[in-house]
């Protein structure tokens, strides 16, 4: 019976030291995972991509490819979090600038701002609604799901700018006026 004691105690000390060992290290992120990040932001799927590129640098990712609406590039940080990105119409008349996310959360302070001062009407056109719609598709949600929606067009961009809340988190969307394409998306 003593034998059989030292015997399991010495399975379970080998299993905590396993378990203990997996547990402190870093979760890695795979190219695929940064790939889905930058797809899932620019709201393509897997076949609407080509030309992807994927470069590894020593603290982010530099993931580029093509759809039929334009050309996207990111630069994603080793924790999967968007640092910068660039977006490119196919007709290559307008072009974002590539700002680090940082720049765009101050951006988004502005326009709620501008937003408080406007006060939007709750019912939106055709054309905002298909820009909700889109913003709401590209972070997984329903109207039902969020609260304080507003969409405003800058017409010298030619983006509506729609902004939402969902559990007290305040998210603003970029999105193309011609091809409802997110174009960005910020949290705060």
């Amino acid at each position: 019976m003593a034998k059989r004691r030292k015997r399991n105690s010495f399975i379970i000390l080998a299993s905590t030291l396993l378990l203990t060992g997996c547990g402190n290290s870093e979760l890695e992120i795979t190219q695929n995972d940064i790939l889905e990040v930058a797809r899932d932001d620019a709201n393509a799927t897997k076949k609407e991509c080509s030309n992807v590129s994927i470069q590894e640098e020593k603290k982010y990712y530099t993931v580029s490819f093509d759809t039929t609406t334009g050309s996207y590039e990111y630069k994603i940080g080793k924790d999967g979090i968007i640092q910068e990105r660039n977006y490119k119409r196919s007709n290559s008349e307008e072009v974002s600038s590539t700002e680090p996310v940082e720049k765009k959360k101050e951006t988004k302070v502005e326009t709620e701002t501008k937003k408080e001062e406007e006060k939007p009407s709750t019912s939106f056109d055709e054309n905002q609604q298909a820009a909700i719609d889109a913003a709401l598709a590209n972070a997984g949600l329903g109207q039902e799901d969020v609260t304080d929606i507003g969409c405003t067009l800058d017409e010298a961009a030619q983006q509506y700018t729609v902004t939402f809340t969902f559990q007290d988190i305040h998210n603003t969307a970029m999105v193309d006026a011609t091809t409802f394409t997110v174009l960005s998306s910020v949290q705060s």
